[in-house]
């Protein structure tokens, strides 16, 4: 077998370079693009140690991992031992997840190219036709690119649901219960009486209301005509002024609840100085949660141990 050790040590310091680009992007860090070179270099040293030096102690489990570990404070620098930790466990997840999706989709396609993945370094040796060249060149930036925005989803997933908390609403005595988002940038609250303004959206509120008085909520929200209000719950409603997202001024229609109970941790907080500002839409499209609680509620509502 003839191997072009330019060629495969060309290959594999792009690989390590992408590698340590999407290391650097989802953790995150501030590092001079000469650094994130360096380390890209330093990694694709393995394969003229690999093909010169086969019983080389570098080429053994124990080997690489210190070599990944010189890979890593070349790249970043060493800061604290938890850091340069995380920074190597993630360097590890990025490579067998963008590796094993390109195996994946090797095997899919079925192609006669030959690949052989030699390395958590490398991803691939480069042995084969040019096929196989071509197929890792293409598919490997594609896969780190997926993989990179699989994981972003999952951290602003996992973001959110930590946000989330089981609310209780009481109007008219009928409590109700859904998912409430701590919404840090809804400063929304009335102007005359300064209670905060929680928005709820359409499929949690219509538990209060027949299709006959939420049409008429719908009617008298379009018109901004409270006359046109269902004529039982003409004392519950209020506007409410706020600035939309193009900057212009507008009016929300809003309704006063009896309370609302939010459990947060081991806490329950409870409150009746609140709006429920109603969103005729869903406020999501995966319905996880119906209700954006407003910030000040954690700080200001009376508070009782759960």
């Amino acid at each position: 077998m003839t191997i072009y050790l330019d060629a495969v040590w060309t290959l594999n310091l792009f690989l390590d370079w992408l590698l340590l680009l999407s290391t650097q992007a989802i953790a995150r860090l501030q590092v001079h693009k000469l650094r994130i070179f360096t380390g890209a270099f330093i990694a694709s040293l393995i394969v003229p140690v690999t093909v010169y030096f086969p019983e080389s102690y570098l080429v053994h489990p124990a080997g690489k991992l210190l070599f990944s570990m010189v890979i890593i404070w070349a790249a970043f620098g060493f800061r604290s031992v938890t850091r340069f930790l995380k920074l190597l466990l993630l360097f590890y997840f990025i490579t067998f997840a963008a590796g094993g999706s390109l195996f994946a989709i090797h095997y899919m396609l079925q192609t006669q190219a030959a690949f052989t993945p030699a390395s958590f370094l490398t991803v691939s040796t480069g042995y084969g036709d040019h096929v196989s060249w071509l197929f890792v060149a293409i598919m490997f930036p594609i896969a780190l690119y997926f993989t990179k925005s699989r994981m972003d989803k999952q951290r602003f997933e996992q973001f959110r649901y930590d946000q989330l908390h089981a609310v209780q609403v009481s109007i008219n005595g009928i409590p109700h219960k859904t998912e409430g988002f701590i919404d840090s940038g809804n400063n929304l609250s009335d102007p005359l009486t300064k209670r905060p303004v929680i928005i709820c959206d359409r499929l949690f509120l219509q538990n209060w209301f027949d299709e006959e008085e939420w049409r008429l909520l719908e009617e008298a929200n379009k018109q901004l005509d409270l006359d046109l209000l269902p004529k039982n719950w003409a004392y519950e409603f209020s506007v409410v002024p706020y600035q939309g997202v193009n900057g212009e001024g507008a009016l929300m229609l809003v309704l006063k609840p009896d309370s609302i109970l939010i459990e947060l941790d081991q806490t329950i907080i409870e409150t009746d100085r609140v709006w429920i500002g109603i969103q005729f839409g869903n406020l999501t499209t995966d319905h996880r949660y119906h209700c954006l609680l407003h910030p000040s509620l954690v700080h200001d509502a009376s508070t009782q141990a759960g």
